[in-house]
């Protein structure tokens, strides 16, 4: 497992370095904390919520000095650190990556889930620019994420049903929360490595593997469902906009005497419970939405 001491590290030589994650094996899970998943993360929903709005504003104050100083300030490096750490691990037990509650804390060694980040030296101009620099990023990472959480249901029948997740899924789950993590990193000036490698990392014979997700490597099955959940985002957006762009002019050109029909019409599709994945991802929602404010 990744080693979770990293506020005690100095600042890297080499800046260009992704933020890694580790995941165990995909193994048993209680079917009752299957069950229950998304009604247990109730109270760890909203200490992500609170803490993504201190993030916020902590990568504001974190930005200007980085523009000025070219790295993050060691204890704004060390907040931000945590809170994506701690958001990660909301997000994989969310995602029904592990069985492991996420605790309240910043630091968890023992906890499956570990994320390794170095915050180091930046490069000025692109700490400028970041929130454009993003954006590319960030839409791929919507668009993974939403499709992912458009047929949630499934994934949680599926996990429900065998007690476990299978392989490719946990394969193409793993790839979507890493993603999301290193948009989020890069975003909160934690690296200056623009985030990659959504359909797995290159194979490293000569390296043993230190964990299930690192290097993560997808088979054929799990690089397609990650093409699916691309695709059912891209689908889940042109809806949600369609819909919206329906409500708003049947909004401006309802009948005067009321009609049944026009913006209450909404599908059960619309209600999917997939953006709220934001408030965790944590992450990228909780900073990507406002990120603008930045610049």
């Amino acid at each position: 497992m990744a080693d979770p001491t990293w506020a005690a590290r100095p600042y890297p030589a080499t800046a260009e370095l992704l933020p890694e994650l580790d995941l165990p094996e995909p193994g048993r899970q209680r079917r009752w904390t299957v069950l229950l998943r998304w009604l247990l993360l109730v109270p760890q929903y909203i200490a992500v919520l609170f803490l993504g709005i201190a993030a916020f504003f902590v990568t504001i104050v974190g930005w200007f000095a980085a523009l000025f100083s070219g790295r993050l300030p060691e204890s704004i490096a060390s907040f931000l650190s945590g809170y994506l750490v701690y958001a990660t691990r909301v997000n994989a037990y969310a995602m029904l990556l592990v069985d492991a509650y996420p605790p309240f804390a910043f630091h968890a060694p023992g906890h499956p889930v570990q994320v390794e980040v170095h915050p180091g030296e930046l490069n000025r101009l692109a700490v400028l620019f970041r929130i454009i620099l993003v954006i590319p990023a960030a839409v791929v990472d919507y668009l993974v994420t939403a499709g992912w959480y458009v047929i949630s249901f499934i994934f949680w029948l599926l996990v429900l049903i065998l007690g476990r997740m299978p392989r490719p899924l946990f394969e193409a789950t793993a790839a979507t929360v890493r993603y999301a993590m290193r948009v989020s990193a890069y975003l909160m000036m934690l690296t200056a490595a623009y985030p990659k490698h959504l359909f797995g990392d290159e194979t490293h014979p000569t390296e043993p593997p230190r964990s299930a997700s690192r290097p993560l490597l997808l088979s054929g099955a799990g690089k397609a469902l990650v093409v699916l959940f691309l695709v059912l985002g891209v689908l889940y957006w042109i809806f949600s906009a369609t819909g919206s762009v329906t409500m708003n002019n049947g909004t401006t050109s309802q009948p005067a005497l009321g009609s049944s029909a026009g913006p209450r019409q909404r599908t059960a599709f619309t209600a999917t419970p997939a953006i709220r994945q934001r408030s965790i991802s944590t992450m990228t929602a909780t900073c990507s939405s406002k990120a603008p404010a930045l610049t």
